[in-house]
């Protein structure tokens, strides 16, 4: 089954930090760049990351430059969102994406 699953979200208070997960089963995830989105209540889904599959160049949305960083472990088919010096405004459900295939989300709040 061709999938994307999210993990590693939780509730960490301002200032706090937490490393998303995104594993591929069913293709080889390093054919594909992968990128990082979250959509927070009331609010359209933004770009926050991602990383190309070429030259493993990545892109930040300006609002999460200098506090996260995007990688990939292609032994694992897995790529990694380090999320550090977290804001309230941060709190979102965080997807990765591939092509037109999404993963479930996985919930980040943090708390002031």
């Amino acid at each position: 089954q061709v999938q994307l699953v999210e993990s590693g979200g939780g509730l960490v208070q301002s200032g706090g930090s937490l490393r998303l997960s995104c594993e591929a089963s069913g293709f080889t995830l390093d054919d594909y760049g992968i990128g990082w989105f979250r959509q927070a209540p009331g609010k359209e889904r933004e770009g926050v990351s991602c990383i190309s599959n070429r030259d493993g160049s990545t892109y930040y949305a300006d609002s999460v430059k200098g506090r996260f960083t995007i990688s990939r472990d292609n032994a694992k088919n897995t790529v990694y969102l380090q999320m550090n010096s977290l804001k309230p405004e941060d709190t979102a459900v965080y997807y990765c994406n591939a092509m037109t295939l999404w993963g479930q989300g996985t919930q980040v709040t943090v708390s002031s």
